[in-house]
């Protein structure tokens, strides 16, 4: 049998004369040299819509102006295209919008379509596409030299963190960073929940234990019950974690020296923060309602690994 393609008009003929004979489907197939699901697709989009029949001129138009409207594509309005870039401008990615709009029953569009028009923009001299995360990581590479950075007494290690850190069932167990801008002084320290993907962004002056310890006490502090673990990196910059915990009822992990994937959520939200605070940027004019508002929009966006619901949505739900 041959292998799929459009049906011609002859073949339509040729069906149409098959059922007026009362042949089978599986009869009027093997003469056709088609899979009789290929005749059974062709009844069932084209019949003719006011006896339930089928006839091959009509048909065969059915078919021809499908075609035409397949090629020419949907035409998304004005309107729905201001939509569409109104969220991309907030860093939703071409996916993420898609799933929105469906899920909040305003129109279809496929990420397919978007990236389209991202291109097409792009070629016109647009900065759409300047939205996109289509920039790779550069990982470093992995070997033995200096495995032993940031070795301490007494910090506990990544191995070590309750089950409901490690398989993500519960909420309060988060993972922490510092990202730094240019100047190597001024940065961020970035906290994510690991069960919600959830995003708290604090504003420091220096990368020193003082003033990485006020962040998180901010941070902490603006969430109070819903901290139950921090799992840092081995930077000496949280090497002030025991004070941390002193002060509030929460217990502080360390991954191993140079395995940043065993914090992948908050590696990755680091990432996502470079979106707005490219690394050759400078962190001195950055405030913390600037930290606020992007943990926001970032907290915002609909995540496909939860359903397309919003980290914020499932933060403030336990």
């Amino acid at each position: 049998m041959s292998i799929y393609s459009q049906l011609s008009e002859q073949e339509r003929y040729t069906i149409t004369a098959g059922l007026i004979s009362r042949r089978s489907i599986a009869d009027i197939a093997k003469d056709m040299n088609r899979h009789p699901s290929t005749i059974y697709r062709e009844l069932r989009r084209n019949r003719t819509h006011h006896d339930d029949g089928y006839r091959a001129l009509i048909a065969h138009s059915y078919a021809t102006a499908r075609l035409r409207r397949e090629r020419r594509g949907y035409q998304h309005t004005e309107a729905q295209w201001t939509e569409v870039i109104s969220l991309l401008r907030i860093e939703f990615s071409p996916e993420q919008i898609s799933a929105e709009l469906r899920k909040n029953n305003r129109f279809s569009i496929s990420h397919e379509t978007i990236y389209k028009y991202i291109i097409k923009d792009k070629k016109r001299g647009g900065c759409l596409y300047m939205h996109l995360r289509g920039k790779t990581k550069r990982h470093r590479k992995r070997c033995s030299i200096n495995e032993y950075r940031g070795i301490m007494p007494h910090k506990r290690n990544i191995s070590t963190r309750p089950a409901g850190a490690e398989n993500r069932s519960r909420l309060g167990h988060w993972e922490g960073d510092t990202v730094i801008g240019a100047g190597r002084h001024h940065g961020l320290v970035t906290l994510t929940e690991r069960k919600t993907g959830f995003a708290v962004i604090i504003k420091i002056k220096a990368k020193t234990s003082a003033e990485i310890n006020r962040a998180l006490r901010m941070a902490i502090r603006r969430h109070p019950k819903r901290f139950k673990t921090i799992t840092f990196d081995n930077g000496s910059e949280f090497h002030g974690y025991e004070d941390i915990e002193a002060r509030f009822p929460v217990t502080c992990y360390f991954a191993n020296p140079y395995h940043s994937w065993e914090r992948g959520s908050n590696e990755n939200m680091n990432g996502l923060i470079r979106q707005y605070l490219p690394k050759k940027m400078s962190m001195e004019n950055v405030t913390q309602e600037d930290c606020d508002r992007i943990a926001d929009q970032l907290n915002s966006r609909p995540r496909k690994r939860y359903g397309f619901v919003s980290p914020k949505e499932l933060f403030y739900a336990n």
